[in-house]
């Protein structure tokens, strides 16, 4: 990072803080803050439960709880327990919310059209390409790697949907009884590992480590979410995957992948991989390679 792309970032902030109206106590005109207008957006027609809204909006459980208690005060939102586990609750808009929701809805529009309106048509597109472009790299800017059990259910989510995708790719569909697949529990720590990627509170990625031997990790089930691919995550989570090899004190890393995985093939031969002779009997693999970590 520089100065110059630091000052930008800050003079951006600045400027769409003041656009949007951030800083007033009537957002769009409805007598209340910017806050509570994003909530009731969030919570929506269909309702969303209170750990769902902190994940989406980065809220802290203190200051989410005070909206919540202000919408229910003006009778627009509603939240109650679940009846299977009181520890779960949930929020939804009253007949009152859903109508504020509607005009809120309504306010967004014209005040869409109230940026657009001044611009002749050829900087209305340039602007709406610079905010798709600003919301994709902030999108990848807001993805967090961690560290999660093999065996929940964020990881199981991502590993189905990654069997999901190479039964659709893989020429002759894929089995993952007939794989060289490690078990989940094979990537639990200390000698493995298994990272998730968060978007906004839902995983959207994932890659595990676990051992060959007392210098090598196999790198297995890494995965980026169709919706959020060409943000530079792959590469992420493989660099990801690489510290955490060091880490554990290995200085080899193996993978092997398929021939239609072209991509694949691509990010780990740009990354530093090497092809190597096939390490292993893996029935759905066609090239095998490895990397030396410094």
């Amino acid at each position: 990072m520089v100065d110059a792309q630091i000052a930008q970032v800050r003079s951006f902030n600045r400027i769409v803080t003041r656009t949007v109206g951030a800083l007033q106590q009537n957002y769009l005109g409805r007598c209340r803050p910017l806050g509570e207008s994003r909530l009731l957006f969030e919570i929506g027609e269909s309702g969303a439960t209170v750990s769902e809204l902190r994940e989406r909006l980065g809220l802290d459980s203190g200051y989410l709880s005070r909206l919540l208690r202000s919408l229910e005060r003006q009778a627009l939102v509603t939240t109650r327990s679940s009846s299977g586990d009181h520890r779960i609750r949930s929020a939804a808009l009253t007949a009152l919310g859903l109508a504020e929701l509607a005009t809120l809805n309504r306010g967004s529009d014209e005040f869409a059209q109230s940026i657009l309106r001044p611009l002749n048509e050829r900087q209305r597109q340039q602007l709406a390409n610079a905010m798709a472009e600003v919301e994709r790299l902030l999108s990848a800017s807001s993805v967090e790697i961690k560290a999660e059990p093999a065996t929940g259910a964020a990881a199981r989510y991502c590993v189905s949907e990654y069997y999901r995708e190479l039964e659709d790719r893989f020429d002759t569909g894929f089995d993952p009884s007939l794989s060289l697949a490690p078990s989940l529990d094979e990537f639990a720590p200390p000698r493995g590992i298994f990272l998730i990627a968060w978007l906004h509170g839902k995983p959207i990625g994932c890659g595990g480590l676990k051992p060959i031997s007392s210098e090598a990790a196999y790198l297995k089930r890494m995965w980026i979410s169709p919706e959020v691919r060409g943000l530079g995550l792959a590469r992420r989570m493989l660099r990801a995957l690489e510290d955490r090899a060091s880490a554990m004190k290995y200085s080899l890393v193996r993978l092997e992948t398929n021939k239609t995985l072209t991509e694949a093939q691509q990010l780990y031969r740009s990354s530093g991989y090497s092809e190597v002779a096939p390490f292993n009997d893996e029935p759905y693999a066609h090239h095998w390679y490895e990397k030396r970590l410094s």
